[in-house]
Order: C-alpha cells, then sequence, then structure tokens
C-alpha cells in the first residue's frame, strides 16, 4: 500500500509560527534562511535519532498510559523534555541541515523542535517538515530541513494482511550547494536534490524471528522504491535512514541460520539466497536477481558499495558500521546493538555532486554517558535523553 503526500504547507507555517514567537522581541530578525548555507559550513548534515517516546503534552488517547495527564505528564515536561534535545543538539559544532525522527508522537513535536534548535537569529533555520504516523498508533516520525521537501511519500507495509506499525516517509529533498567554500558551483548547477528514506521497522518484541517478516517486508518497500527510482532518475542519491531494529551483523547474531532484513556480503548469506555463484552472464541474469532479492537488502562496507558473494547486479548499500564506526547505538542486556543506520547507494561515492565524507555515531556527553552509553529519559528526575545514541551523516559536495 502506498500513500502519496505533499502537503507540507502547514507544517511549515506552524515553524514560522513557532520560531516568530520565539523571536518576540528581537527586532529585524530574518526568518526566511531556511535555503541559506555560509561558507563556513560547507558540509551537508544529515542526523538520525531515536528520540524516545517524544510525546507531547496533549491527551489524544493513543499515548502510553505513563504520558497520560492522569499519570503527571503535561506540557511543562513535555517542554523541558524538548529544550534538554534542542541545547544538546544546540551544543554541536556543526549542527545539522537535516534531521530524521523516530518515537515523536506529532506534528508539533516537530514544529516545537525546529524552532526551539533554530533559536537566534545566525541559527540554521528548519523551515520544512514532514510527520508521518499510522491511525490509532501512539508515535510516529517525521523530518524537519533546512532545505526544501520537494516531494514526500508515506509508505505502509502490509504483513499478513495488516498494516507495519509505523510507516516510511520518503521525501525528495533539493539541497542547494551554491556558495559553499570550495564548491565547484556556486549557481543553479548547485542544486541538487538527494531522496531520504526515513524509517523505523519492526522491533523484536514477540521475538526475532517471529518478527523477521515485518522487516523484511518493510526492505522490500526499499527495494520496489531503489528500482522505481533506477527508472525514472537513476542518477539521484538514496539514503536510508533510521531505527531499522536489525543490527548490521543480525545475520552472524542469529548464526547465519535464516535470511534477515540486512544480509551481509558473505558466502553463506548469498547461498542462502540463491545468489552464490550466480550465473552473471545468463540472459536473464537481472530479471533472475530481481526476483531473488525481493525482501532483503545486501550490506557492503566497500566505498562504493560493492560485493564480493552477490552476483554484479544486486542491490548492495553501503554501512558505515564496523567499517568506520564501532559498538553501536543501542545498549541493550549489556550487549551493543547497531540498530540505527544510514545506508547508501553508490550515487554518494562518484566523486561529483553530493559525496560521501564520514559517519559518526554520536557517544559522547551531552548525548551519551561518560563511558559512551545512551543516557535514557528518566521520568520522575526529567534527565537524560534517549535510549539511543543519534547517527550523523556528512556528505561533501563537488
Amino acid at each position: 500500500m502506498l500513500k502519496n503526500s505533499f502537503n507540507r504547507k502547514p507544517a511549515q507555517a506552524l515553524i514560522c509560527a513557532a520560531l516568530l514567537a520565539l523571536a518576540a522581541g528581537c527586532t529585524g530578525c530574518d526568518l526566511s534562511g531556511a535555503e541559506e548555507k555560509t561558507a563556513e559550513n560547507r558540509d551537508l548534515v544529515i542526523m538520525t535519532w531515536n528520540m524516545h517516546n517524544l510525546f507531547d503534552g496533549i491527551d489524544d488517547g493513543t499515548e502510553y498510559d505513563e504520558y497520560r495527564a492522569e499519570a503527571g505528564w503535561n506540557a511543562e515536561k513535555y517542554r523541558g523534555r524538548l529544550n534538554v534535545f534542542a541545547a544538546a543538539i544546540g551544543s554541536m559544532e556543526q549542527k545539522p541541515d537535516i534531521i530524521a525522527l523516530q518515537e515523536v508522537e506529532s506534528e508539533l513535536v516537530l514544529t516545537d523542535l525546529a524552532a526551539v534548535i533554530s533559536g537566534p537569529q545566525n541559527a540554521p533555520r528548519y523551515g520544512y517538515a514532514h510527520f508521518a504516523k499510522n491511525p490509532g498508533m501512539a508515535l510516529g516520525l517525521g523530518l524537519i530541513s533546512r532545505f526544501p521537501l520537494e516531494e514526500v511519500r508515506t509508505h505502509s507495509a502490509d504483513i499478513d494482511g495488516e498494516s507495519a506499525p509505523r510507516p516510511m516517509l520518503e521525501a525528495r529533498i533539493a539541497v542547494s550547494a551554491g556558495g559553499l567554500a570550495g564548491s565547484k558551483a556556486d549557481d543553479e548547477e548547485a542544486q541538487t536534490s538527494i531522496v531520504l528514506f526515513v524509517c523505523h521497522w519492526k522491533s523484536k518484541v514477540g521475538g526475532d524471528d517471529a518478527t523477521e517478516n515485518a522487516r523484511r517486508a518493510s526492505a522490500r518497500i526499499i527495494l520496489r522504491r531503489i528500482r522505481e527510482l533506477a527508472l525514472s532518475d537513476p542518477d539521484i542519491p538514496i539514503i536510508i535512514a533510521g531505527d531499522l531494529n536489525e543490527s548490521h551483523d543480525g545475520f552472524y547474531r542469529r548464526s547465519g541460520a535464516l535470511i534477515t532484513s540486512l544480509l551481509p556480503d558473505d558466502p553463506r548469506a548469498a547461498e542462502f539466497a540463491g545468489l552464490y555463484n550466480f550465473d552473471e552472464d545468463h540472459p536473464d541474469a537481472a530479471a533472475m536477481i530481481a526476483a531473488l532479492q525481493t525482501d532483503f537488502l545486501v550490506l557492503s562496507r566497500s566505498k562504493p558499495p560493492v560485493t564480493r558473494f552477490f552476483p554484479l547486479g544486486i542491490i548492495a548499500l553501503y554501512t558505515p558500521w564496523d567499517a568506520e564506526i564501532e559498538d553501536g547505538s543501542y545498549f541493550y542486556r549489556n550487549e551493543w546493538e547497531s540498530i540505527d543506520h544510514f545506508l547508501l547507494t553508490a550515487h554518494l561515492f562518484t566523486g561529483a555532486g553530493w559525496d560521501y565524507e564520514t559517519a559518526v555515531v554520536l557517544n559522547s556527553p551531552p548525548f551519551a554517558s561518560a563511558a559512551g552509553r545512551p543516557m535514557p529519559y528518566n521520568m520522575r528526575t526529567g534527565s537524560g535523553l534517549s535510549d539511543h545514541l543519534p547517527l550523523l551523516l556528512v556528505l561533501k559536495y563537488f
């Protein structure tokens, strides 16, 4: 099931109103700089963060019990938590231009966060936003951006006749590189687009194996859209971001006993998928590979993403886990998990346009404890941020 949505104006208007409210008493504040980029900040920085039950202060009946008014949750506590998030992001030396968010309750959370982060006149302006949530669900996901969202689609995965708990967002973002120090172009040629998927796939609650089909159903949508975009816009870079609830090495963690939604470039994984020692010269090779790669993404640590054990023509995505970042983003039962991701297509490794620079996990204060672990929010004390660490992706324009 595919739902399309292009109405970003309400969110944009809410952000502008919130910015105006915050800027009250500030004479001459320019709130129209969503597309401006300074020479000092020539990179494109994208953040993904599972914000761990960020509910607003309004009861609408779908909240978790502890986040209802009768349990003591209110607008003041919400605002306090929002300010802590904003302060952490505001402390960054290089602030993100685009932020993909998971576990946020409403569009109001997006607009409030965008307004608080934007803050003073010289801070980045987040003038564009989009939110999605399945009907009746407590939490959704969203996107705030300094750059225009040209087109946003909302995808819902069907598993055995039922929708997945959370949708996925697909946004085409018009990213202006004009005026960046060191860029080749500073005019219309530097106006390029990327496609960003914001995901929060099914958790493992209920059992790793029992819930795997739901994550593979989400991977099926990503694969379909990558193939469709390869036909309609073959040069556009694609980034998959968010909490996929699958570690990059999940196949090994499950003893290589089944196909997972994220598969490593490994001979056993390729054999499971029916793609090991595949005849790449077969006249119908492309169609056969597409028929076999229906609901799993192949991860590569090579730049650009190429595979050794899967055939040429497989859809492979670059993962920075193990290649450049270690440990994980989520600490559960005294073990790190790398369930938050940036996965990149080969378009981001060409040396032209937007190109991959680096990826990092923010595992130091204020995002993490002194030991580098996530600091879950404590409702009683109001301290802590999230049980997930945020990830940053940095792109450069060539």
